[in-house]
């Protein structure tokens, strides 16, 4: 046949749109277009096709070839196409036969010798094709993201295996998850048992942990800010099965490689330098790609000396701290990654006010570098908490340790577990009217909340965010919302009043 269409995947964002790849081969003089919007890395695929059929023991033909990519007005980008467009061209000039091949679908870069190399993002594709039916061809580089699916995806290391396994000749191996990606993480993350005293900022850490609330450290230098900050994946709930793939789409996607550079079902800890864009954090580019609030998704963003990065860059993450997703818009279209993630920013009050006294965030050097910080910002943590000097005593005891994260992810889960059951979600996701229903305060409890809310001058966002962790400290002891816990929960946020009267809010 002169005429051969088989598919493939673009990739946008962390979804994967098909791509069907369509190779006319007519009489004229040799030559090789590809149409359908490709990039230069495309349009450079003719040549690694040509080297690497030849190099196959197959014949390029030598006639005019004509390669659709559809949907036109799609983008194409990277050396993905390859191997569909290799096995396009065999197949249109009948060096396969009268193959058939619409319930296959092919991903991978070829080298000119050959060889199927691995490609970024290939996991939003193997979702994608396991759901339309099709069975996915990869690269081997690819199998351990292939293997998350479950669908029979297929592997090879080179052109030739391909072309075997079409021809009824050879089978392909089937993808499979190793050992090594599924691993218990858990027992390698840093341990809570490591941290000496500071037992509020401990505390505050499991009710983070257990309600995916925001969080704040504030306190002089070498207290153990972000020693704490670490230990929160450790005590993290275990994610669900989606949850899990969502993360590992994202990863997919950056060109993180699974195994090495992260491990299935692994909460992952993010921690930007505070000389970071606001692309780095939100995602950028032409073609844009995920930031580190994405690459935090479902796990932690740590934001050390949070007053040095620019208050415009930390502007960017009020809307995914608020609805969990990165809308990005390029002349080339429309991107939407995700970015649930836990916040923990650690700050000292001031490196010039501190003069190791308890007040050190009173002065007025103090009052002005919180100033770099806007409310709206400080309005979406949960929970601001002091982490104070270690008494000199408690320091140099050996035999002092804290509870190990083990013990208090236990507890966690059984929150956790009480929120899903009663909800579907974790506390932080509830919204404000469902939340008020689940709380169901009585008329003493609501005096009292209208009090501190007039005290405090917190805002709408500040009163369901109290409750919130009210709700959390009542799962974590698996009773109903009381007094205790809502008085609790507004001493997390005992700094309200200083850092909105600091930065002027």
């Amino acid at each position: 046949m002169s005429l051969a269409t088989i598919y493939s995947r673009a990739r946008v964002g962390v979804d994967s749109p098909l791509v069907t790849v369509e190779t006319h081969i007519s009489n004229g003089l040799p030559a090789l277009n590809i149409v359908g919007l490709p990039e230069a890395a495309v349009r450079e695929a003719k040549d690694r096709v040509r080297s690497a059929i030849q190099n196959s023991h197959f014949e390029f033909p030598t006639q005019r070839i004509t390669i659709n990519l559809a949907p036109a007005d799609l983008p194409k980008e990277g050396g993905r196409y390859d191997l569909a467009i290799a096995i396009s061209i065999l197949l249109a000039s009948g060096q396969l036969g009268d193959l058939q091949l619409r319930q296959y679908e092919f991903l991978g870069e070829l080298s000119l010798a050959g060889d199927v190399r691995a490609i970024t993002g290939l996991l939003p594709s193997a979702v994608a094709c396991a759901k339309a039916s099709r069975q996915l061809i990869c690269s081997s580089g690819n199998e351990q993201e292939a293997g998350l699916v479950e669908s029979d995806a297929l592997h090879a290391n080179v052109l030739t295996q391909v072309t075997s396994h079409l021809l009824g000749q050879n089978k392909l191996p089937v993808c499979q998850l190793s050992r090594n990606a599924c691993e218990d993480v858990s027992r390698q993350l840093p341990d809570m048992a490591d941290v000496k005293g500071q037992y509020q900022a401990r505390r505050a850490l499991e009710v983070a942990a257990a309600g995916g609330h925001n969080l704040l450290f504030v306190g002089p230098p070498g207290t153990g800010k972000t020693m704490l900050a670490s230990r929160l994946p450790g005590i993290m709930p275990k994610m669900i099965e989606k949850e899990a793939l969502e993360v590992a789409a994202v990863q997919s996607v950056s060109g993180r490689k699974m195994g090495h550079d992260w491990f299935w079902s692994q909460r992952i800890f993010r921690s930007p330098h505070h000389s970071s864009s606001a692309a780095a954090l939100v995602g950028g580019g032409s073609i844009p790609k995920p930031g580190e609030a994405s690459l935090a998704h479902r796990g932690v963003l740590f934001l050390d000396e949070l007053p040095e990065f620019d208050r415009k860059v930390l502007e960017v993450l009020r809307e995914p701290l608020e609805n969990g997703e990165i809308h990005l818009s390029r002349a080339r279209g429309q991107v939407s990654y995700p970015a649930r993630f836990q916040l923990v920013a650690a700050m000292n009050a001031s490196n010039e006010a501190y003069k190791g006294e308890q007040d050190y965030y009173q002065s007025q050097a103090s009052q002005k570098y919180l100033k770099k910080l806007s409310a709206p910002f400080l309005d979406r943590i949960d929970l601001h908490v002091e982490v104070p000097p270690l008494p000199s005593n408690l320091l140099v005891d050996q035999n002092e340790s804290g509870e190990p994260s083990k013990l208090i992810r236990q507890r966690v889960e059984l929150a956790v577990s009480r929120q899903r059951t009663r909800q579907g979600v974790q506390n932080a996701l509830l919204s404000g009217r469902k939340l008020e229903l689940i709380c169901n305060l009585n008329e003493g409890d609501k005096v009292f909340m209208q009090q501190a809310l007039e005290k405090l001058k917190l805002s709408a966002r500040a009163y369901h965010r109290v409750l919130k962790v009210a709700l959390t400290l009542a799962d974590l002891e698996g009773v109903d919302v009381a007094r205790k816990h809502l008085m609790e929960s507004l001493g997390y946020r005992k700094m309200e009043k200083l850092l909105t009267k600091a930065i002027g809010g």
